[in-house]
């Protein structure tokens, strides 16, 4: 597990994939979202603009990310 730490109160789904470097585009972000494969606090979302929070863990490709707001 990693760790993210971002300096404001969320960041949105799509937006979190490509801080992490798990994606090179916010294009190719939707898609891996739309198409299923993350997962948030464990549950599958398709919403790309899904606000994550500080404590919230989302997988992708077998690496899962903690977030840590400040």
């Amino acid at each position: 597990m990693r760790e993210i730490t971002i300096k404001t109160p969320f960041i949105k789904l799509d937006s979190l994939l490509k801080f992490a470097g798990l994606c090179d585009s916010g294009g190719i972000a939707k898609a891996i979202i739309q198409s299923g494969e993350v997962t948030v606090n464990g549950e599958v979302c398709l919403m790309r603009g899904k606000k994550i929070k500080n404590g919230d863990t989302v997988t992708f490709n077998g690496q899962t990310l903690k977030i840590n707001a400040n």
